[in-house]
């Protein structure tokens, strides 16, 4: 199979790109902006080749589809901060609706029939539940960040071109992803990159959250993750939304106190609250009926395993962390 991945070098593309390589028989094309490949990601090199290329840059993207003639397209690319989106909202919806029409109007320019699966996010739902309620597809969209906001828009946008255009689009809203590799811009990943620097003595034994610990967050380990995705853009509907999660709600507190019980050092937890954060207490979960009825996904990775597994990755950089 020929294969476009979108935001090949980022976190989840890695982990698609080992996947789908593991699996033999495919010819993998990444997509990404002229940033040198992430070191952690570096080992990919030999797996995939490497186009550069801006996806708003409409002629040059449609060279790149001539060239590549995929038979899927894994749209991953997009702005990947929630919080970083209301300090660039104008990027952040350049980056995730713009990039992602322009990715159609170039396959539908070239001709060129491609099963398309796009990302969106869990967070076009909004603001956790207070009663633990998972989301389903039919539950109400009601984002609540500029970047939940612009995928949103670039969701219903891939129903639209589907029902209009004829282009062939799965959608799926994943929840929250980790493991190795991610960046420690997100909670479970700079959790374990604090108690690995205090293992290495590069930083007090004290751990100062500035997330809410009381918050419950639908957490499944990304290579479990991009398994749903293989599965989908073989089986999932032309036009349809599917939700993917582990369905299981985990408390941010608990993950943090697991990670230091692996560790094994006393460890002290000061947590401070943040003026300017919003409260993110409640329970997001998601509903996955549709997926595994769709795909026959079930989660591999034991939650125990992901954290031990991040918590191995960041023992093994060398970069000291900030207290």
């Amino acid at each position: 199979m020929r294969i476009l991945i979108t935001g090949a070098t980022g976190f989840v593309g890695g982990h698609l790109v080992e996947l789908l390589q593991a699996e033999g028989g495919h010819e993998i094309v990444g997509l990404s902006r002229k940033d040198p490949r992430p070191v952690s990601r570096a080992h990919l090199g030999g797996m995939t080749r490497l186009v550069y290329a801006e996806l708003s840059d409409g002629p040059n993207l449609e060279t790149t589809l001539r060239e590549t003639k995929p038979e899927w397209i894994f749209h991953l690319a997009g702005f990947a901060h929630p919080g970083d989106s209301f300090l660039n909202p104008e990027g952040c919806w350049s980056d995730n609706l713009n990039a992602t029409q322009c990715l159609y109007d170039s396959v539908l320019r070239t001709g060129f029939s491609p099963r398309i699966l796009f990302v969106s996010t869990g967070l076009v739902y909004g603001d956790p539940t207070g009663s633990g309620e998972p989301f389903t597809e039919t539950s109400p969209l009601r984002p609540a960040s500029p970047y939940a906001e612009s995928k949103k828009a670039a969701d219903l946008l891939g129903e639209k071109m589907a029902r209009e255009s004829g282009i062939d689009v799965v959608r799926v809203r994943p929840f929250n992803q980790i493991g190795p590799r991610q960046s420690a811009d997100y909670a479970v990943a700079n959790f374990a990159r604090h108690v690995a620097a205090i293992e290495r003595g590069s930083q007090p034994p004290v751990i100062t959250p500035k997330g809410d610990l009381s918050a419950f967050r639908d957490l499944t380990d990304v290579r479990d993750m991009v398994r749903a995705y293989r599965l989908l853009i073989e089986s999932g509907k032309r036009g349809e939304v599917y939700n993917a999660g582990s369905g299981t709600a985990y408390r941010i507190g608990d993950i943090l106190n697991r990670l230091i019980q692996l560790s094994g050092m006393p460890i002290d937890v000061k947590q401070t609250a943040e003026p300017s954060r919003k409260a993110s207490a409640g329970v997001a979960r998601a509903d996955t009926t549709k997926l595994r009825a769709a795909t026959g996904w079930e989660p591999r990775y034991p939650f125990d395993e992901t954290l031990k597994d991040v918590l191995t990755y960041w023992r093994a950089v060398s970069a000291p962390a900030a207290s």
